[in-house]
């Protein structure tokens, strides 16, 4: 091995150009692919850093900051919405590196340093994106400075404030200062009214993108106004409440017959979300007649509508690629043949809380949908065919499918998931979390048919992988929360699964200190352990951890995060 590494070193020392080499480590892959690479010799840590364009910053690399913005030169976004330290001295450095940054992510902050933004926005006048989601307080004067820090911006989220402040006047100033705005979400500040809405969209002249959930002053009429100002908007997503008072009793909310009518002229929309909207058919309808360059329909947790609403669209629009139906619970598996037949673009769909859909819409759009990477069936009838399915179809290889979501079906078992496994054997990643009918050993023999699997969840199961004798060297995300698993099952996975990079062991209670640290030991690239509700975790524990694997970045317990 010593022989082989030094041949690598004498190659890399021959003046090969680094855009070359850049080249092979990028077909290599991004991130924690590049690490091995770049331990093999000094040249290939400079140009291995230079291809690293996006960095999270957690509480546990504060110390290291300094050195990973010199490292990372090329650094375009940065993320510091896991970060719980101190923000305004992390900023502070921001603002005095050379970094010239198209994004920066500041959700889950308790306060915005707006003091700050002026010198970041004084030497990185490339900002892009700017995202702020679920931050403390939000308030007009933060909406103003952000504005004239940050001219340039293109994508803002200023959504779902803790408190919110922002009214109709912040949004219009901001609308009037941000010439280049594209994409806008302010969901959750409930003060905001058509007026925020309408100026935004008359305002910005390059406005395509704009949600706002949870808006309830923004009126069907004010959103009717709005598309009429902006009709090119490529991507629009709100909510319609589904019930207002009526007296003493709750009665439906009306369809307004003017948001029917401007839907109609969206003749460029690509995507529409109306979860946990109170809809009719008349509105999809009104969607399916001109919208016809649909890509990404999202009608979850929607109510009011029909199956002659959703065919109307589906049949119409041949170019969607994400459909999103969670708790349409009129579907069946006689529905979903009949949309099948116009989803052959389709490469995401969500059927999760259909409870009348069974194995047989699995076959069906397995089958039926050739470009589909992901099916989400969570809390339908997986386990059992439908009386209204056809015997003399067979079940059809796809290749295609990449993520199967497949929990909290009760009546899933051994014999239907390994039908599934042998449909879907390029799988990466597999959840079965709260699947109480399916054994360890199935479980074992889909990773032995399924080689690709990265991601598998069993969160809430009695699974244990007692009689897993082969590697399993490309599964980089396990889930064990809440499961059955111990010392002894932990043993093996360590053995077996030692390319682990985040494991979930949250309330395991049949686990203790001695499997945990043989996972730890073995598992060298393991990154993230969450240990929440283990009793036996304490800070001697997390310490000897540390000390154990010092690149273990996050650990989550009880009323801490970090290392």
């Amino acid at each position: 091995m010593a022989e082989i590494k030094n041949k690598i070193k004498m190659k890399a020392s021959v003046n090969f150009p680094d855009e070359c080499w850049e080249s092979i480590f990028r077909f290599l892959g991004h991130g924690r692919d590049l690490e091995s690479v770049s331990m093999v010799c000094k040249r290939f840590l400079t140009v291995s850093s230079q291809l690293q364009d996006s960095l999270t910053i957690f509480d546990a690399t504060t110390m290291l900051i300094p050195k990973l913005f010199l490292r990372f030169s090329r650094l375009k976004v940065l993320d510091l919405s896991y970060f719980n330290g101190n923000l305004e001295g992390l900023l502070c450095q921001v603002s005095q590196s050379t970094l010239d940054l198209d994004t920066l992510n500041l959700s889950n902050q308790r306060t915005l340093p707006i003091d700050l933004f002026r010198d970041i926005g004084s030497k990185m006048k490339n900002l892009r994106v700017l995202i702020c989601s679920n931050i403390g307080s939000l308030w007009d004067s933060h909406l103003m400075i952000m504005a004239y820090c940050f001219p340039l911006l293109q994508e803002l989220d200023i959504s779902f404030p803790l408190i919110s402040e922002a009214t109709d006047f912040g949004i219009s100033k901001l609308s009037l200062l941000l010439e280049r705005l594209r994409k806008i979400n302010f969901s959750g500040n409930y003060l905001v009214t058509d007026q925020s809405l309408v100026a935004l969209c008359q305002n910005c002249m390059t406005i395509e993108d704009i949600s706002f959930f949870n808006c309830f002053k923004i009126t069907q009429g004010g959103i009717a106004n709005a598309i009429n100002f902006r009709p090119t908007l490529a991507s629009i997503a709100f909510n319609i409440k589904k019930r207002r008072i009526h007296g003493r009793g709750l009665a439906p909310m009306p369809i307004n017959l003017d948001l029917i009518d401007s839907l109609k002229s969206l003749k460029t929309l690509t995507c529409i979300d109306l979860s946990n909207s109170f809809i009719s058919d008349e509105l999809l309808c009104s969607v399916a007649e001109c919208c016809h360059s649909i890509k990404k329909l999202i009608l979850q947790d929607c109510c009011n509508f029909t199956f002659s609403g959703i065919y109307s669209v589906v049949s119409n629009c041949p170019l969607i690629q994400c459909l999103d139906l969670r708790k349409t619970d009129f579907l069946t598996d006689h529905c979903i043949g009949k949309l099948s037949i116009f989803l052959l673009n389709l490469t995401s769909i969500n059927l999760s809380g259909c409870d009348q859909l069974t194995n047989s819409t699995f076959y069906t759009l397995t089958r039926g949908c050739p470009k589909l990477v992901e099916i989400k069936m969570d809390r339908t009838y997986l386990g059992e065919v439908g009386e209204d399915s056809d015997s003399s179809l067979v079940p059809v290889q796809n290749t295609q499918v990449k993520s199967l979501y497949l929990g909290q079906n009760i009546l899933l078992g051994d014999q239907s998931l390994m039908k599934m496994a042998s449909i879907c054997p390029n799988v990466e990643l597999l959840d079965l979390n709260s699947c109480g009918s399916i054994s360890g050993e199935c479980v074992v023999d889909v990773l032995r048919k399924c080689r690709e699997i990265r991601h598998l969840g069993l969160a809430n199961t009695g699974v244990k992988l007692l009689k897993m004798d082969f590697k399993v060297l490309q599964l980089k995300v396990l889930n064990l929360s809440g499961s059955r698993i111990n010392d002894e099952a932990l043993s093996i996975i360590s053995k077996c699964c030692c390319g682990l990079v985040v494991l979930d062991i949250q309330g395991c209670n049949h686990v203790t200190t001695k499997g945990v640290k043989e996972v730890v030991e073995s598992c060298m690239e393991l990154r993230e352990l969450n240990l929440k509700n283990c009793d036996f975790v304490n800070d001697n524990f997390v310490a000897s951890l540390e000390l154990i694997r010092p690149s273990l970045r996050r650990i989550i317990r009880n009323s801490y995060v970090g290392v």
